[in-house]
């Protein structure tokens, strides 16, 4: 595979996560409106899934409830959403310059696995239903792939441009090998 086509491919996976970095962004503001939406589209299935029904309906009375008396709280959502927006401004230069900017990708890809443990220690404490902790663990799994498909077009190009140039090969852990 040539080096154009690898790009391309890195970059159609950047996208991905770009574009979930921001949609979890933008939607990360609205909450309490989203959640009820959520609650009014699941309200046929309470009969068939009671459990997430009344999770979706706890939250949703929590977001209320917060928002009238503790508004305050609120705001730590607002953070976190523009946290992925910044995140996702983050990937702009790997689409740019994946080589030069290979640390992002492997920033994701900590941060993905930063995931698991988070939502497998923080939810128990937070009484979060294991369900819920799965589609927390969702996020892990869905972007950590996509981050790592680019990783390893990024270092092939890195590794194909060095042999053109002449140098040694960047071994995959990027360490440059000691000059023979």
């Amino acid at each position: 595979m040539d080096i154009e086509e690898r790009l391309r491919r890195t970059r159609r996976w950047l996208w991905i996560v770009l574009i979930g970095l921001f949609l979890s962004g933008v939607t990360a503001f609205p909450l309490e409106i989203e959640v009820r939406w959520l609650l009014r589209a699941l309200d046929p299935l309470a009969g068939t899934l009671p459990a997430l029904v009344d999770w979706i309906e706890r939250v949703h009375t929590g977001l209320v409830a917060a928002g009238a008396d503790y508004p305050f709280l609120l705001y730590g959502t607002d953070w976190l959403a523009f946290a992925h927006l910044v995140l996702a401004v983050a990937f702009w230069g790997p689409l740019r310059d994946p080589v030069r900017n290979v640390w992002v990708v492997q920033v994701g890809m900590i941060a993905c696995a930063g995931i698991v443990p988070l939502a497998l220690i923080c939810g128990p404490i937070r009484d979060i239903p294991w369900f819920w902790t799965l589609i927390d663990l969702s996020f892990a799994v869905g972007a950590f792939p996509p981050l790592w498909f680019a990783y390893r077009h990024i270092r092939a190009v890195e590794a194909s441009t060095a042999q053109t140039a002449g140098a040694p090969p960047t071994p995959v852990g990027g360490a440059p090998t000691p000059a023979s």
